[in-house]
C-alpha cells in the first residue's frame, strides 16, 4: 500500500488530468473578489457540463480548477480561485465578458489528442509578437531564464491549456505557428503583443533534463 507524500514539491504532478485539446471558448459570467480571493462564473453550454459533478476538476485557461457549484440547464460552473493561482496564472486578469479556453478533466477511453497536461501552471509569459500572412499564423512568446532548459524545439508545451508543438527556440524567445482549427476553437486567435499567456511545461523534458544534470553534476564531484 502506498503511502501519500506528506509535502510535494512545487506543482508536482500527481496524475495528468488533461490532455490540451481545448473542447470550447467559455465567457466570463460573474467575477467576486473578496480581497486576494476570487469567485469566477462561467457561462458554459449545457452539453459541456452533462455528468458533470461538484469537486470534479476543469481546466480553465490550462488551470486546473474544482467546480464548486453549478447549474447544467441555465449553463453556467462556479470556481473559487485562491491568491497562489491568482499570482501565478492569468486568471487574475479576467473580468466580465472575457473569454477562456475550457477543457474537462480526461476521462477512461477517451483519444488523448495532444499530450498529457496536468493542469499545474508554472507561470506566465508575455507575447511578443503575432505574425499573420493569409491562413499561417506565428507567436512570438517571451522565455524566461527559469523555463529555458525545458523549452525545446519540436517539444510539447500547454499555453493557456493549449496542447502545442514547439517552434524555434533562441535565448530569450520561443515560436508557435498554429494553424485555423487552433486560432478558431481556442482564445489564441483574439491575442496580441503584451497579452500574458499560461505556461505548464512538460513534466516529462523536466525530469529528464532534471536527472540528466543531477548525473553530470555527481560526475563532475567525482
Amino acid at each position: 500500500m502506498m503511502t501519500p507524500e506528506k509535502s510535494p514539491p512545487p506543482y508536482h504532478n500527481r496524475g495528468f488530468m488533461f490532455t490540451g485539446i481545448v473542447q470550447r471558448q467559455v465567457q466570463v459570467q460573474q467575477v467576486r473578489d473578496q480581497g486576494t480571493f476570487r469567485q469566477l462564473t462561467l457561462t458554459v453550454p449545457a452539453e459541456l457540463l452533462a455528468q458533470l459533478e461538484r469537486g470534479a476538476s476543469i481546466a480553465v485557461n490550462g488551470t486546473c480548477l474544482t467546480a464548486t457549484d453549478f447549474d447544467s440547464q441555465a449553463g453556467w460552473v462556479q470556481f473559487d480561485v485562491i491568491d497562489e493561482t491568482l499570482q501565478k496564472t492569468n486568471l487574475g486578469a479576467l473580468a466580465q465578458g472575457c473569454w477562456v479556453n475550457f477543457e474537462r478533466s480526461l476521462s477512461f477511453g477517451r483519444e488523448i489528442g495532444g499530450h498529457l497536461v496536468s493542469g499545474h501552471v508554472h507561470g506566465t509569459v508575455s507575447i511578443r509578437a503575432v505574425e499573420k500572412q493569409g491562413l499561417n499564423c506565428r507567436i512570438e512568446l517571451a522565455l524566461p531564464d527559469a523555463f529555458r532548459p525545458y523549452v525545446l524545439s519540436k517539444g510539447f508545451i500547454s499555453v493557456d491549456g493549449i496542447s502545442l508543438t514547439v517552434g524555434d527556440v533562441t535565448d530569450h524567445s520561443f515560436y508557435l505557428h498554429l494553424i485555423p482549427e487552433t486560432l478558431s476553437v481556442t482564445t489564441l486567435g483574439k491575442r496580441q503583443a503584451g497579452d500574458l499567456v499560461n505556461i505548464e511545461l512538460d513534466q516529462q523534458t523536466i525530469t529528464i533534463v532534471d536527472t540528466v544534470e543531477r548525473v553530470l553534476a555527481l560526475r563532475q564531484t567525482r
